[in-house]
């Protein structure tokens, strides 16, 4: 029978966005999105719910009506009162959240909670000052989970047309022990630039590999992945000649929002000092590893079953990963580039 080469390539390029609501990561080139529907033309970016999570809190338990500033409209502010992502779409033992006024009482508190909850600390509120003078709404995602068994790893190789350095791969191959294959399920096979699978885990994450050129919001390149994942009839299985390749991938992202820093909050006293956003994600042939935070900061004016034939899986060019607990990802990656991405360390 043909074999089946099933291939995951992986990698991230940051460009600069046409949008004015998120900038560019200074120390890397990745475009980290605000929502999981923002549209831009970038080929590689990333989003992760940790900045709608503080955003929801400052909604509901600080201003308790919709965002809208004094000096006038915000398109992101707009998006994110739409609240798209919300803790309900994760486990309570995945995320932290708090706010308050940022005193060393607040602090003792974050502190003492990451260390309890993730065995943590925080990155991003470092160097804050805690004297009692901002606001601050704040937020951590940790996720750490393992596959259901620790993949084979393979030896470096280029990915895409236009790569010039080889990169890490794990997965499966003809000498893998038959129990790895238990690991990948078969979303659909339309033809050999279309297709997806599901890497299983230990836990209740579900990671989603779909290779496509579409650079369309993460929204509607998830909605198309699942309804071709509904409509396909043939053989889910992974099979016995079947390969997989994925590649290692790691990086780190500081991210801010300039569109609504120095924006006053109507019928507030609060004033958006920094809007902040890290992501810390690296995945390898064991498993996932993802932190990430966020925080807006403010200034107070005062205190406040057919089966298939054999198919060709060649994930070796652009494709989007998605990371799901519940019934939405909390998580979306579009990769173009390993290379790049796992320098920027």
């Amino acid at each position: 029978m043909k074999k089946i080469l099933l291939t995951l390539v992986a990698m991230l390029m940051f460009t600069t966005s046409a949008f004015a609501f998120f900038k560019k990561n200074p120390d890397t080139e990745l475009v980290v999105m605000p929502m999981f529907s923002t549209e831009t033309q970038d080929q590689n970016k990333v989003w992760v719910g940790t900045f709608q999570l503080v955003w929801n809190d400052l909604m509901d338990n600080v201003v308790k009506a919709p965002i809208v500033f004094t000096d006038g409209p915000s398109n992101l502010a707009d998006e994110l009162n739409k609240q798209e992502f919300t803790k309900a779409m994760l486990s309570e033992n995945s995320y932290y959240t708090a706010h308050g006024v940022a005193n060393m009482n607040l602090k003792e508190q974050i502190d003492k909670a990451l260390m309890e909850k993730f065995n943590e600390t925080s990155d991003i509120l470092k160097g804050m000052d805690w004297t009692g003078k901002n606001y601050l709404v704040y937020a951590m995602l940790k996720k750490d989970f393992e596959f259901l068994n620790a993949f084979d790893e393979l030896k470096k190789e280029k990915f895409g047309q236009l790569s010039k350095e080889k990169v890490q791969y794990f997965g499966i191959n003809e000498k893998s022990k038959k129990g790895l294959r238990e690991n990948v399920n078969v979303l659909f096979y339309n033809n050999e630039k279309d297709f997806a699978v599901e890497i299983r885990t230990k836990q209740n994450d579900r990671v989603l590999l779909y290779r496509t050129d579409d650079n369309r919001a993460f929204s509607a390149i998830y909605d198309d992945m699942m309804k071709k994942a509904s409509e396909y009839t043939d053989s889910r299985r992974f099979g016995d000649e079947d390969n997989l390749k994925i590649p290692f991938i790691s990086f780190k992202s500081n991210n801010e929002y300039p569109e609504i820093e120095g924006k006053t909050i109507k019928d507030t006293e609060l004033t958006i000092d920094k809007a902040l956003q890290t992501i810390d994600f690296k995945m390898d042939n064991k498993g996932v590893k993802l932190k990430s935070e966020a925080a807006l900061i403010m200034k107070m004016s005062m205190p406040v079953p057919i089966m298939r034939k054999p198919a060709n899986f060649y994930f070796d060019d652009t494709f989007v990963m998605f990371l799901i607990e519940k019934d939405k990802p909390y998580f979306a990656l579009r990769v173009a580039d390993v290379v790049s991405l796992n320098k920027k360390k």
